[in-house]
């Protein structure tokens, strides 16, 4: 055997093992199309998130119009300073999401591992601030039910910029109010929870060298589904805590 077929024997498996990375999927020819897949599935996954969103926002906007002194009313119970707050950390939290899908693409594992642990703590600030709002609102009765009161809040608040307190009947429908506000950002906190959950696992799997050998797909497609819930939280805070507080 001379040294020319011997030199093909040897860079054949080389080859081969460029062309069929152990990331490749049996069912996709190359990487290409399995990123194009992946990020299509992905796109058509936030596509019905959209339109579940959507409708959380179409029945909140129906009933603020019908019942707006009632809205009025709710929204000036909501601390705009933790949706301000909350709206930072989440902007940031954008931000270090797009490093990390950077550092991905230029394989460099350490500044990946480090904007991956910034953004689920940010995440994780985001839900501890979440996390008091819903308590002050149990602890004020603001949790639609039996127990539920707003009275006294339209009586002392002066921030409420009302001229006397709400009728009976409008106070009973401040509660679509709540019920709207705790259904969609309670939807959201479900989704920054998955959110954080799955990124830990992306970090568990970035330390052991995955996403720095050209698969950045999983990471890729993580970081639209991040930005989607900022986005979804962009809207939300307007909407909930800005537009109603005045007459």
């Amino acid at each position: 055997m001379d040294s020319h077929s011997i030199a093909a024997q040897t860079a054949e498996p080389a080859h081969l093992e460029h062309e069929h990375p152990a990331f490749l999927r049996h069912h996709f020819e190359n990487v290409a199309q399995q990123r194009e897949a992946a990020t299509f599935g992905m796109w058509l996954f936030l596509l019905t998130e959209i339109m579940f969103f959507g409708g959380l926002f179409c029945a909140y906007l129906i009933f603020r119009n019908w019942y707006y002194p009632a809205f009025v009313a709710g929204s000036h119970t909501l601390h705009i300073w933790a949706g301000t707050l909350n709206t930072t950390l989440l902007i940031i939290s954008s931000f270090t999401m797009a490093m990390a899908v950077h550092a991905a693409e230029v394989r460099h594992r350490g500044p990946l591992l480090r904007w991956m642990v910034l953004t689920i703590v940010l995440g994780c600030g985001f839900l501890c601030v979440k996390a008091y709002e819903w308590h002050d609102e149990w602890v004020n009765h603001h949790v639609p039910g039996l127990n539920f009161s707003i009275q006294e809040f339209t009586h002392t608040n002066p921030a409420y910029p009302g001229d006397k307190p709400l009728a009976p009947d409008m106070a009973e429908k401040t509660q679509i109010y709540y019920s709207l506000y705790f259904v969609m950002t309670g939807m959201h906190a479900l989704h920054m929870i998955i959110g954080v959950s799955l990124l830990a696992i992306l970090l568990i799997r970035a330390r052991g060298g995955a996403f720095t050998n050209g698969h950045i797909a999983p990471v890729e497609n993580f970081g639209l589904y991040w930005h989607f819930v900022d986005i979804v939280w962009i809207f939300l805070f307007p909407l909930l805590y800005l537009i109603s507080r005045h007459q």
